[in-house]
Order: structure tokens, then C-alpha cells, then sequence
């Protein structure tokens, strides 16, 4: 009784502090809010009218001055859709903690970070959040399988997923903020994967950025850059941005699928369309070959595809990042491994996906995008012909699995 009337009362004081700062702040633990942050406690689950909590289902135990757990559990906060700088300290008086932490649909954030017994760190990150709504009554076109997983990356709250051997975390402070966006359009290789064991590389970049950025991650399973277009995923994604912004796109698994006689000439087209209006609206175009599926390291699976955006890309001036190639030398470079990359002959896992944002990273670097400034401090270089032992990977799994395979292969 006791804790429930301090969480009404709390609860009233943060209602009131919010209304006058856009800074929302949570202290966990049972612990006195700070600075008119709200005290949240283990009982607090997510509800539409607190705008608040802990999504059910995942269970936290609370000391008096964090809250902690041996297994992953997510916090969500309703919010605009926009770009949120999230600052988290972690760590406890009374446990060593051992942090990472995913965003919206396993998008990776931080990870393996490490507080001793008594000791707390702070961490900062930026998160996108989106809705599906444009304007006019117009939405993009959501699949079944994005309905039926609730959406999360789809909806009006901000979730972060605290993971790890022993995470433990003290309070939370999220703020909106105007920085550049990198837009990530393409297919299930790209996209936010919401099940393990599958995993892709455009839910692994936003770890390898520093906070003064947010990935905005807009791929979907089973996509072609046709039906994306006819989804409205493009044009969600051109309402959304802003001069200074990126886009990085990566089709061709779907689309050589076509049997259409000018699929590939279509194709062709609709990339130069969509360069054409990314620069329109003062934001950088970057196209991304496919990376090969498991058995095209010595004969190409993708057909014409691969040297078709290599062609707009020379022809128009775009940066490319030759993901195809990169992957061809980094799954040699994995030789008798090759099959820890992947979970079918399509689709990776967390090792695949890591190694793979990583090549993407690297083709940041050697391309001297702009981009490259605002990449993470610890990130170091990376060869693809000298990969991430698979012996020594770690990466904290989520909660969620589902055997079944993504659309598209």
C-alpha cells in the first residue's frame, strides 16, 4: 500500500514536471526522484494512461538504488514520434552489472557494459521512433507479420530492452533532439529482425554510432524496392526527412525474383528515382549492394543486380558500399565457420549481422563519408578478411524467438 501510494504521488509530480520540461526522467529503485523525475518501481507495468513502464511479462527486482535482473526486461515511455537522446547510468551499490541494451525491435544500442559492485556509468544513445501515419489519412502499408508483432517498432512509445548476464539500471533521461537521421531502406537482410535467432545488419549499426545521430531503420522482410514503393515506405520515409539526413539503400534478394523482361531495367529506374529525390530534399543518398547469400562465394546468386546499383551509383556520383563484395571476402575469410554467420541460406544471425554491420561501417570509413564523424569512439577498424573470432562472440539474446523463417531468401 505504502509503495502504490508512492507511485500515485510520484507519478503527479512527474505529470507536472513534464508538462514543463521536455526532459523525461525516471528514477528506479525506490530511490527520491531527481529533479522532478518519476520513482519507478518493478510493480509499475506499461499503461496508455500513466504513458510509462515496464512492458509485462519480464520480471525486475528492485534494490534502493537500481533496478536489476538475470534476465532481459523492457521499459517503455510514450512518446511523439521523433529522434530521443536516451541517458542511462547503470550499476548499483550493492551488485557489479553487466549491460546491453536494445531499442524499439532488438535494435542494438550499447553493449557489455560493465559496472563493478558500488560503481555506476553513465551511457548516452539516440533512438528513432516512427509511426506508421504520413499525412492526408495516408499510412504505409504495414504487412500481417508487422501487425502481428504488435508493432513495436510501429508504435507511440519509446521501448528499450536492458539485457546481459546481470543487467542493472539507476535512472533514465530522454529527450528530444534535432540530429542528423540515417534511414535505412531494403529487405530482410536489413531489416529490424523482432525474433531471435535472426538477426540483420540494420538493427546492428546503431551501436557502431556515437549519439549525435539516429538510425532510422524502415527495411522490412520480403521487400523489393516496387513494393516499398507501393507500401509507402519510401514516401513515410520523404515526409520524414530533413536536409543534412541520409538514406542507405539495399535491395536485389526480392527483386531478381521478377519475371517481368525489364525487371531489371525497372529496377535500374527506380533507384535513380529515388537518388533523385533524396537529393531533392538536401539529404545524401548511399546505395548498398546485396551481400551474397551462403552459397555465392564463387558463383554469384544475385544475378545482374549487384552491377546494376554499382552502375547508378558511377553513373549519378553516389557513394556506394560494396556490401557483395565485402561479404564474398569476409565468408571466405570465415572458411569452415561460414555456417555460424547464418541461420539459413539467406538470413544471419547476431554474429552474421554484427560482421556485416561492421563491412558497412568499414565502407564508411574508406569512402570518407561525412557520416564517418559521428561513429562511436571505441569503434575500431575492421578487415572482412580478418572477421570477429565466432568463438569469442558474444551477444546478449533477447526473450522473443520464432523459428519461423523471414520472408524473402
Amino acid at each position: 500500500m505504502k509503495i502504490q501510494l508512492i507511485a500515485i504521488l510520484t507519478l503527479a509530480a512527474f505529470s507536472a514536471a513534464a508538462a514543463d520540461s521536455p526532459v523525461l526522467r525516471f528514477d528506479f529503485g525506490g530511490r527520491k526522484p531527481e529533479r522532478g523525475g518519476a520513482a519507478v518501481f518493478p510493480t509499475n507495468t506499461y499503461s496508455a494512461a500513466k504513458g510509462f513502464g515496464f512492458e509485462p511479462g519480464l520480471g525486475v527486482n528492485s534494490g534502493d538504488d537500481c533496478v536489476a535482473s538475470e534476465k532481459p526486461f523492457s521499459f517503455s515511455v510514450r512518446v511523439p514520434e521523433g529522434n530521443y537522446m536516451v541517458t542511462a547510468t547503470f550499476g548499483g551499490d550493492a551488485i557489479a552489472s553487466d549491460n546491453t541494451v536494445k531499442a524499439e525491435m532488438r535494435r542494438l544500442m550499447l553493449e557489455q557494459v560493465k559496472t563493478a559492485k558500488g560503481e555506476t556509468t553513465t551511457r548516452k544513445f539516440t533512438v528513432n521512433v516512427r509511426t506508421p501515419q504520413i499525412a492526408d489519412g495516408r499510412a504505409v502499408g504495414l504487412k500481417q507479420r508487422e501487425k502481428d508483432n504488435e508493432m513495436i517498432n510501429w508504435d507511440d512509445r519509446l521501448t528499450l530492452e536492458f539485457n546481459g548476464p546481470r543487467p542493472a539500471l539507476r535512472s533514465l533521461e530522454i529527450e528530444p533532439v534535432q540530429v542528423p537521421t540515417v534511414f535505412l531502406m531494403g529487405d530482410s537482410t536489413v531489416c529490424d529482425q523482432p525474433r531471435e535467432p535472426w538477426n540483420s545488419w540494420g538493427q546492428m549499426l546503431p551501436r557502431f554510432f556515437g549519439p549525435g545521430v539516429a538510425v532510422a531503420n524502415h527495411a522490412q522482410s520480403g521487400e523489393s524496392i516496387g513494393s516499398s514503393l507501393s507500401a509507402r515506405r519510401f514516401e513515410k520515409v520523404f515526409s520524414q526527412m530533413k536536409s543534412n539526413d541520409w538514406l542507405f539503400v539495399q535491395f536485389g534478394h526480392n527483386d531478381m525474383k521478377s519475371k517481368a523482361t525489364n525487371a531489371l531495367a525497372v529496377y535500374k529506374s527506380n533507384l535513380k528515382k529515388i537518388v533523385a529525390q533524396t537529393r531533392e530534399r538536401g539529404a545524401t543518398p548511399v546505395l548498398v549492394t546485396s551481400m551474397e547469400r551462403k552459397t555465392g562465394i564463387e558463383r554469384d546468386t544475385l544475378e545482374g543486380y549487384p552491377n546494376a546499383v554499382r552502375d547508378v551509383a558511377k553513373e549519378d556520383g553516389v557513394a556506394l558500399i560494396d556490401l557483395h563484395s565485402l561479404s564474398k571476402i569476409l565468408y571466405r575469410a570465415l572458411g569452415p565457420n561460414l555456417d555460424r554467420a547464418f541461420q539459413d541460406g539467406t538470413h544471419h544471425n547476431n554474429y552474421g549481422s554484427y560482421e556485416l554491420a561492421r563491412c558497412v561501417v568499414a565502407g564508411i570509413r574508406a569512402h570518407r563519408l561525412g557520416l564517418g564523424k559521428y561513429l562511436a569512439d571505441d569503434v575500431g577498424a575492421f578487415d572482412p578478411a580478418h572477421p570477429d573470432d565466432p568463438e569469442q562472440f558474444k551477444m546478449a539474446a533477447s526473450a522473443s524467438v520464432d523459428t519461423k523463417k523471414p520472408d524473402g531468401n
